[in-house]
């Protein structure tokens, strides 16, 4: 079989992967959050696929990867490259993987509408968010733009993806406000608890597997079966991150938290997504763990800073996110660093400040374009469609039932029309 046959088919498994991470994500989301609002975190997640996946082909990819300048690409909008692979990677393949991760972005950045925002605004946000955010941050590092040409090490997407939808998150989490009941006026907080902790966990390992794509098909090739080494990085940072996290906490409080385990693991995937290429697995295991540690002191923070964020977006992607990016400056081989010809080897490797100096930079720029951009959207749009979050009435019956006219899980509601002795 020839090798270009068998690069184009590991990227397609790897796509399909990441697609299937989507349901890892209506499990995760719909399992932390209460049982009123479970049919919409499903149904709102397959459409918002679907507006990203056609505004990515009509833009997005343009946008990314077109021929323009240090900021955007300006061509190759409305996709439609029809060529055979040839010698190297299919055109159409290329595009599904980067669009599947673009439609991850989205799904990170509705975290923070969780429970209270109407369907509209998702519609809308959508629409812009994977438009005018995901895309110019993606060609800034991916695409040849600003960050690229400084050498900016972000392997499978640390900033990319998770950090730029955080930062989405969190502009729509301040705007929207907390949860009626979240807080008390004494400042207290109140747990909301997801309905279903199954769920969450099995949603954390779809995503978990589906990861192996996320970043093994990154090395967009079989050559040398290094897509081996990346997946083994990635499972060592998702096991230490989840130890780390669950440790924490129970010697903080005394009881090993479920969610906070979770959170834990995909900590660590999230933390080695920018360096799963970069460093080695002892490297892996160090930034697993102190992904893992991080996460567990964002969630207080921001829970005492009274930002209420319900599926822990903000920690996960984007705190977490961070210290992934970061990371590479201090671990970053030599010989994986320099052979990719991806920037430069990190601070522990002789190779100084430089590359550190360049993550850094990376992730400021991008994290404050990604929420500037992101907050001034919401703020107009909110003006214009007379506030995002639904009535208080509404968000106390459950979206399902306000924004869909039927429930999750219609048999645990009692039917007007059940007679007894029917």
């Amino acid at each position: 079989m020839e090798l270009s046959l068998v690069n184009n088919l590991w990227v397609i498994i790897g796509t399909f992967l990441v697609l299937l991470m989507q349901g890892g994500f209506i499990l995760l989301e719909a399992g932390s959050t209460r049982m009123k609002n479970a049919g919409h975190i499903a149904g709102k997640t397959i459409f918002t696929v679907g507006i990203s996946s056609l505004v990515f082909w009509a833009v997005g990819y343009g946008f990314i990867y077109g021929e323009g300048n240090w900021f955007i690409g300006l061509s190759n909008f409305f996709y439609g490259d029809a060529s055979f692979a040839g010698e190297g990677l299919s055109p159409a393949i290329d595009f599904m993987f980067q669009l599947v991760f673009a439609a991850i972005a989205m799904t990170i950045a509705f975290g923070g509408f969780a429970e209270r925002a109407k369907l509209s605004a998702y519609v809308v946000f959508a629409v812009l968010f994977s438009a005018l955010v995901y895309p110019v941050v993606a060609h800034w590092i991916w695409g040849g733009g600003w960050l690229a040409d400084h050498g900016k090490q972000d392997f499978a997407g640390s900033t990319v993806v998770h950090l730029t939808g955080a930062m989405a998150a969190l502009a729509a989490t301040i705007i929207l406000k907390p949860r009626i009941g979240k807080y008390n006026k004494d400042g207290s907080s109140n747990d909301l608890a997801g309905h279903n902790q199954v769920y969450t966990a099995l949603g954390v390992l779809l995503l978990w597997v589906g990861w192996f794509g996320f970043n093994g098909a990154s090395t967009f090739g079989v050559e040398d079966a290094f897509f081996g080494f990346v997946i083994l990085n990635t499972q060592l940072a998702a096991a230490a991150g989840a130890i780390a996290a669950m440790l924490l906490v129970w010697a903080l409080t005394g009881k090993a938290d479920v969610p906070t385990t979770l959170n834990g693991a995909l900590a660590g995937l999230v933390a080695i997504t920018a360096s799963a290429g970069f460093v080695e697995p002892w490297a892996a295991v160090i930034i697993g763990i102190i992904g893992g540690l991080i996460v567990v002191g964002s969630m207080r923070m921001f829970d005492k800073a009274k930002i209420d964020d319900p599926i822990f977006a903000l920690s996960v992607h984007g705190t977490v996110g961070v210290w992934g990016t970061i990371s590479t400056g201090f671990f970053a081989t030599p010989e994986l660093s320099t052979g990719m010809d991806w920037g430069k080897p990190g601070l522990f490797y002789g190779g100084g400040f430089e590359q550190l100096g360049v993550q850094i930079m990376g992730v400021a720029a991008s994290g404050v374009y990604a929420f500037v951009v992101s907050f001034i959207i919401l703020k107009v749009m909110d003006k214009m469609m007379g506030g995002l979050r639904v009535s208080e009435e509404e968000e106390i019956i459950g979206l399902d039932l306000s924004e869909h006219g039927s429930y999750g899980y219609p048999e645990n509601i009692p039917n007007p029309n059940d007679t007894k002795g029917a």
